[in-house]
């Protein structure tokens, strides 16, 4: 795909091979998306919009992070919404949002497939946005400093470091639990 029209974000979800057939639909739900949609990452952008997220592992790859989410109130991964300094790069965005909501500073895990998994789940309305679709680009990152795990307030109501037996028992969906298992088979 080197045709200058096709942009970076169509390119990675090109190269996408999805593990079932939800991953499938929602992949080619992503690929239309990514297409279609004038603003991709823009967070008034209905129905849908981009989001990066990422499975942190530690150096040994026998822990990852798992957050409580604050407005959800489930244990997920780090993540969140594209920046504009993120360049429309969706590993730049979940590079982002580890850092920030882990503290430590994370990088590509040099074995794992980019993207890692992709997502698209349902964001219900709230009073202050409308409910829409977020469509999430996942990545696999290592923490070199996993003493620095530390949480944002206002993201969450706190990190911590678990097995991967310790995060399939608190992953409350399917989708979560692929994206666990695909990450320990690597890590």
């Amino acid at each position: 795909m080197s045709d200058a029209s096709v942009s970076p974000l169509q390119e990675l979800l090109a190269r996408h091979v999805p593990e079932d057939d939800k991953e499938r639909e929602d992949l080619e739900r992503m690929r239309h998306f990514a297409a279609v949609l004038p603003q991709p990452f823009s967070r008034a952008q209905a129905p849908a919009h981009f989001t990066g997220s990422a499975v942190v592992v530690d150096p040994k790859g026998q822990r990852l992070v798992m957050l409580l989410h604050a407005k959800v109130k489930r244990w997920l991964q780090p993540g969140g919404h594209a920046e504009p300094a993120d360049g429309g790069r969706m590993e730049a965005t979940a590079l982002r949002e580890a850092r920030e909501e882990t503290g430590c500073r994370v990088r590509l895990h040099p074995a794992a497939p980019v993207p890692l998994d992709v997502d698209v789940h349902a964001i219900p309305a709230r009073k202050d946005e409308p409910g829409h679709e977020h469509l999430d680009v996942r990545f696999l990152f290592v923490a070199d400093n996993p003493e620095a795990l530390a949480h944002d307030p206002a993201e969450s109501f706190g990190a911590q470091w678990l097995t991967w037996d310790e995060a399939l028992a608190r992953a409350d969906e399917a989708p979560l639990r692929r994206l666990l298992e695909k990450a320990r088979r690597i890590a």
